[in-house]
């Protein structure tokens, strides 16, 4: 199983790779692959090939949780990262995401999305946090011998 996500994983990053050069598709979104933290298909060209050297380690070790684990470290990293993203979006006088053209719009009606957005991702962050804890845990606990 393993093994055909690492395989799924490299695929998407030759498609990112695709989308790039070929597509001028860089900041097209990927709303599908943002469970693997591919937003964009710009992320798909590095995410994919962390994703499958990391279905290639769990794989190699045969360890459940050990995907868990870099799954949970994985999401504090990035969600630490959007936290940043959407703080300094917050206080930017660049627009780079006008409101209108997110999600959260409907709940937000002006640049406040901003700072719901920044929020969302700092609680993102707290759970990716406490899971990577309990999965270290896991992990670890797997490694005993006996």
């Amino acid at each position: 199983m393993y093994l055909l996500f690492s395989l799924f994983a490299v695929s998407l990053s030759v498609i990112g790779l695709w989308k790039a050069s070929k597509k001028n598709q860089v900041f097209e979104e990927t709303p599908y692959l943002a469970v693997l933290g591919i937003f964009v298909w710009g992320d798909a060209i590095v995410f994919g090939f962390f994703w499958a050297l990391a279905g290639l380690m769990v794989y190699l070790t045969n360890s459940v949780a050990l995907m868990w684990l870099i799954y949970s470290v994985f999401w504090v990293v990035r969600s630490f990262g959007e936290s940043i993203y959407w703080f300094n979006q917050q206080f930017s006088t660049i627009t780079r995401n006008p409101p209108e053209r997110l999600i959260g719009f409907r709940f937000f009606k002006n640049d406040s999305v901003w700072f719901a957005y920044q929020i969302w991702w700092q609680c993102v962050t707290v759970i990716s946090i406490i899971a990577s804890i309990y999965f270290g845990y896991v992990w670890i606990d797997s490694l005993k011998l006996g």
